[in-house]
């Protein structure tokens, strides 16, 4: 099974207009075009996940004046995008179908494939104690790494061939809970990446 984008190249610089956030402000948060083939035989519907993997895990360190958060500072996963139950016949995601801009608040319905279900994104905990964008953020929302994290961000995409059409998670899921639900039944999983940084060389 294999996984490509147009919207950036394998390994590569992710385009402002797939972020959340951009060096002069928000960028266009629309999900990038993703297509796969090689699907294998008995697959009944696909998972889609995209993780930040490169996440500081102290976050009194985000957005502190005066001060950089290392390379070498220990990183955890940022969820940008949790969806299931998309059908077996799809093989493409267009870009700016299921996100195309920001809703303070986050998506209370996403767009998507027929059928599909979108869930909860990390988004919605760390915006939790902000007065303006605190909600409930479904589907995607693209990368905004701290602008003073010297580390460069991987975002991956990873899409799961499984053997069952619908996944047994409530309507409010989290990644967590699409990797438990999965556990016996993906029959296989591709993965492609793209990097992202808002940090100002100085």
């Amino acid at each position: 099974m294999k996984i490509r984008s147009d919207s950036f190249e394998h390994g590569h610089r992710i385009p402002p207009e797939f972020a959340m956030g951009a060096q002069d402000g928000f960028g266009g948060n629309r999900n990038p075009q993703l297509a796969w083939n090689d699907v294998p035989e008995g697959t009944r519907s696909f998972a889609l996940l995209c993780i930040d993997t490169d996440a500081p895990t102290d976050a009194a360190l985000v957005g502190q004046a005066g001060v950089e958060i290392p390379v070498a500072h220990p990183r955890g996963d940022f969820v940008h995008w949790a969806m299931v139950d998309i059908p077996g016949d799809v093989r493409e995601i267009h870009a700016g179908s299921c996100s195309d801009g920001i809703d303070k608040r986050g998506k209370a319905a996403p767009h998507g494939p027929a059928g599909a279900r979108q869930g909860l994104n990390d988004y919605t905990g760390w915006f939790a104690g902000d007065a303006d964008m605190a909600g409930d953020y479904f589907g995607y929302d693209g990368p905004y790494p701290p602008p003073n994290d010297l580390r460069e961000h991987r975002y991956f995409f990873r899409v799961f061939a499984l053997d069952v059409e619908r996944l047994d998670v409530a309507d409010r899921f989290t990644a967590a809970d699409v990797f438990r639900a999965m556990h016996g039944h993906v029959l296989g999983e591709a993965s492609t990446y793209g990097t992202y940084s808002l940090h100002l060389p100085h």
